[in-house]
């Protein structure tokens, strides 16, 4: 047993027994294959309802693009999703759009490209036998020329009516339904792995807990000097 796991055991006696079976059930189901990415939204009740819906789909991660607007969450329409996503921000380069495309290109994801514009795939036949990060535009002009440049590949919600798209949050939860149905169906390696679910579950304690963040400094303090 490693040293992140025994802290989590001593970190997880500290959690009442319903959410302590809660974390096991719902970090078995985290995905880090998909990661969400929002391009300069200015809306925060758009943006926080994004964020509700990556929690609601099992994505792990959420980016933010800031390049003139700063990233807010609504606390009503987000009803405490940031405690359980990640929310990497961006906003260093010019743009910061390419520095995050930079990044994310670095660990392994395609860059996926959301747009009503495209005839190159719709969410039920592009492919996902990589790691994806898809990218999801302001409310009236899409994506940067930027993102739409350097992208791997570009996706569209199929739509039947007048109207010329989604609203944000829509678009990212028909998408992510879509795409989780498909991989729950994939022989896909999606999941977490357990090293993965110990790290995150270790942190979901110390967001639940009070002064969890010195809890388990000391607790890994003490086991490490056990160990000496």
């Amino acid at each position: 047993m490693n040293l992140d796991e025994k802290v989590y055991l001593e970190l997880i006696q500290l959690i009442s027994e319903h959410r302590r079976d809660l974390f096991d059930e719902i970090a078995a189901q985290r995905t880090d294959y998909i990661n969400v990415v929002i391009e300069n939204l200015y809306k925060e009740h758009n943006a926080s309802a994004v964020l509700r819906t990556c929690d609601c789909y099992g994505i792990k991660k959420l980016h933010v693009i800031e390049n003139e607007n700063q990233y807010k969450v609504n606390r009503d329409i987000a009803l405490g999703a940031g405690k359980w996503v990640d929310v990497e921000t961006h906003a260093l380069g010019n743009p910061p759009a390419l520095q995050c495309i930079k990044t994310l290109k670095s660990r392994g994801y395609k860059i996926i490209a959301t747009t009503p514009h495209t005839d190159e795939f719709d969410v039920y036949d592009l492919p996902i036998d990589q790691p994806m990060a898809f990218f999801f535009g302001t409310e009236f002009s899409g994506l940067s020329a930027e993102v739409l440049e350097h992208c791997d590949m570009r996706v569209k919600v199929p739509m039947y009516g007048f109207t010329e798209s989604f609203n944000i949050s829509v678009s990212a939860a028909i998408l992510l339904s879509a795409l989780r149905k498909r991989l729950n169906d994939s022989d896909y390696n999606w999941r977490l792995s357990k090293k993965e679910q110990t790290i995150l579950k270790t942190e979901w304690c110390i967001k639940n807990l009070n002064k969890g963040k010195e809890i388990e400094s000391e607790i890994r303090r003490r086991l490490i000097e056990k160990e000496l």
